[in-house]
């Protein structure tokens, strides 16, 4: 008799920009001492920063030809050409993958992808060990989801034609129902007064009981991340969305692009920039790395409305060239042109 090979784990990691995802999964890749890891990274726009910042984590459980970067739009709306394929590829690599993350685009909504584990090239190979949603505690102190949404609430109130609730708050919302756990990143952002708002506000979108933790820097324990053991794809119909009657969804109210930056003479000249870029309200997040004067790593940069951080991450490869790349995710029809002059110096 033949056995039964065991499914391989997923754990999807979603999450509103800006909110930490990307942070949270270089900090297990660091310390899962030795469990040999793949990422996919699904980023909205044909960017590849956040596979980059992943790569930089230099460590061996998840090396870089295990990251694997879908940029050509959400996975739960190219399943057969993007999702499969790529799981193809890691379930192919030996040693075998003992566990698989999945970051989501931060505009996805994580039900339609959970519901993807179904698919017939699917269920028999892999199952949703849990979905894990970040949260920016320090932007929900404050009342919002994400950081520095005023400008963008002013937009819409002015805008007679709309009929239907913000969309960035249906994605939290969706997000947040469809988690097996809730991390309520930038801990160290807020004090104990500001963290009792924000876990109420996530207490409050929550539909069924779900663990809450708090984390900064996205430090969260791996143990906890990694096998939750959920089954989430069997657990579907206990996921209610505000998205469950509609047959389709899109991303029409947001833009991306990234900016090629030259070699820049300190960190606090490219910060500068990206918090000017921040203050028309209309740019949500920026995120990348940057080639500093006389310095061998290169910096790593991320930015939340004005909110910006840096550090260096890893030192520049021989040969490659040292320039920077950011990523700009903002409204739609944000000014490319403007943006990018601010950004490069021009």
């Amino acid at each position: 008799m033949t056995a039964t090979l065991a499914r391989v784990p997923c754990t999807i990691v979603t999450g509103f920009l800006g909110a930490g995802k990307t942070t949270l999964i270089r900090h297990v890749l660091q310390n899962v001492d030795g469990r040999r890891l793949a990422v996919i990274v699904n980023e909205f726009g044909d960017v590849g920063i956040d596979g980059e910042i992943l790569k930089g984590c230099g460590d061996a459980a998840c090396s870089e030809e295990n990251i694997v970067e879908l940029a050509n739009g959400c996975l739960c709306c190219t399943v057969a050409d993007e999702f499969v394929p790529a799981l193809d590829a890691i379930l192919a690599r030996t040693p075998a993958v003992e566990h698989i993350v999945i970051e989501t685009s931060g505009l996805a909504l994580p039900k339609p992808l959970v519901q993807a584990f179904h698919w017939p090239a699917i269920k028999s190979r892999v199952t949703v060990d849990g979905v894990v949603a970040v949260v920016d505690g320090a932007a929900l102190a404050q009342g919002r989801v994400a950081a520095d949404l005023e400008a963008l609430a002013r937009q819409r109130a002015a805008d007679a034609a709309l009929d239907h609730d913000d969309p960035i708050e249906e994605v939290f919302d969706d997000q947040i129902a469809c988690a097996d756990l809730v991390v309520i990143n930038k801990r160290d952002l807020i004090d104990a007064a500001a963290l009792d708002v924000a876990v109420a506000a996530v207490r409050r979108a929550l539909p069924r009981a779900v663990t809450v933790v708090t984390a900064a820097d996205g430090k969260v324990d791996p143990a906890a991340l990694l096998g939750l053991g959920v089954g989430t794809e069997d657990d579907i119909g206990n996921r209610r969305t505000r998205h469950d009657l509609e047959l389709e969804h899109d991303h029409d109210d947001f833009d991306s692009f990234v900016v090629t930056l030259p070699e820049l003479a300190e960190p606090a000249v490219l910060a500068a920039r990206v918090a000017k870029v921040a203050e028309a309200g209309s740019v949500l997040r920026v995120k990348g790395f940057a080639a500093i004067a006389g310095k061998p790593m290169r910096l790593l940069l991320q930015a939340v409305g004005p909110r910006v951080t840096h550090q260096y991450d890893r030192r520049w490869e021989h040969g490659e060239p040292r320039e920077g790349r950011l990523v700009v995710i903002g409204l739609k029809g944000i000014d490319h042109t403007a943006i990018t002059q601010v950004l490069t110096g021009a």
